[in-house]
């Protein structure tokens, strides 16, 4: 099987202080412990630092290769060019050439680190749970403008409803009769393939397989908690895959949040994890799993090879 990876591509992060405005920046990173250092922030872009910008889009014309033509340097900054329109980077807002001017009013799309494995549980310190305190409490849309939206309605070509309804494609996953983009269809076969191959001599992945209730992966909304930015489900390249039973555990932070105030202090033992395999299955062909964030939705698998790319990780194929 042909290997392609990010060794192209620099991978040199610095992780940011939080921010509880969606896409805020920081503009000189702090030192965390390891949980906030190294997990993976849904709501926070690392901070803007040289050649950034570089990275970001040449991880963008690898990632998807036959829909971006190519990245440059032209007028002042980085740019991808995406059926033949310029989109350029602007401090992570990928926004077209007529509205470079209004960068202000949009957050930026999360490009982030995200690592092979997950990191090690440590509790955070009391005044990362005031922040956390914080982020919780807060009205996310009235706290944050929308995420420029350019880019990823012309790069899977759904501008509206309507529009993303028309290239969504009914497959079956595991059993079940998902709608995604039809531009992940292969990837998303070969995720099925790896996992019954491992299901064979895994009886966790059988039970797992055997406890799925409901899939759900093309749905047109915001992201939740009162959001004014896209949900990647509308696009149909996000997944999202519940058991019968969660057992007690927790498996998004939001619903987290309506039992324990303290949300974010909720260890992995008592968050609900697919198999491993299952994990290493879908990130094998370019799908981040929400698990990793520090923002958890550990039912949550979203299709983004280009932060594999990013982060200098390797996956088994590209188109």
């Amino acid at each position: 099987m042909l290997r392609l990876s990010a060794r192209g591509i620099k991978t040199i992060f610095v992780i940011a202080s939080f921010c509880f405005i969606i896409g805020c920046i920081s503009a000189s990173p702090h030192n965390e412990p390891s949980l906030l250092k190294n997990a993976v922030r849904e709501e926070e872009n690392l901070p803007e630092q040289p050649g950034r910008a570089e990275q970001v889009t040449k991880a963008l014309a690898g990632a998807y290769p036959r829909r971006v033509e190519k990245a440059e340097f032209r007028n002042g900054d980085w740019a991808v060019l995406l059926r033949g329109r310029w989109y350029y980077y602007a401090e992570g807002r990928l926004l077209p050439e007529e509205l470079r001017d209004k960068a202000g009013d949009y957050s930026p799309i999360f490009f982030y680190a995200y690592q092979s494995e997950l990191p090690a549980w440590k509790e955070p310190s009391p005044e990362q749970a005031a922040r956390l305190r914080e982020r919780g409490n807060s009205d996310r849309s009235r706290n944050s403008p929308q995420r420029s939206p350019f880019f990823l309605d012309d790069l899977w070509r759904a501008h509206n409803r309507n529009e993303s309804y028309d290239r969504v494609k009914s497959i079956r996953f595991l059993g079940q009769s998902i709608l995604v983009h039809y531009a992940i269809m292969e990837e998303l076969s070969l995720v099925e393939e790896r996992i019954l191959a491992a299901a064979k001599t895994d009886p966790r992945i059988q039970a797992w397989i055997k406890s799925i209730d409901t899939m759900t992966a093309w749905n047109w909304r915001n992201i939740g908690g009162g959001s004014t930015s896209r949900s990647y489900h509308s696009y149909g390249v996000a997944i999202d895959i519940l058991p019968k039973s969660l057992g007690g555990k927790e498996t998004y932070w939001l619903w987290a949040l309506e039992r324990n105030l303290e949300w974010w202090n909720i260890p992995y033992k008592d968050r609900y994890h697919p198999p491993d395999a299952v994990i290493k299955a879908f990130e094998s062909r370019g799908f981040v799993w929400g698990g990793k964030w520090l923002t958890f939705d550990t039912m949550h698998f979203e299709y983004r090879p280009e932060i594999f790319f990013l982060n200098g990780l390797e996956l088994e194929t590209l188109r």
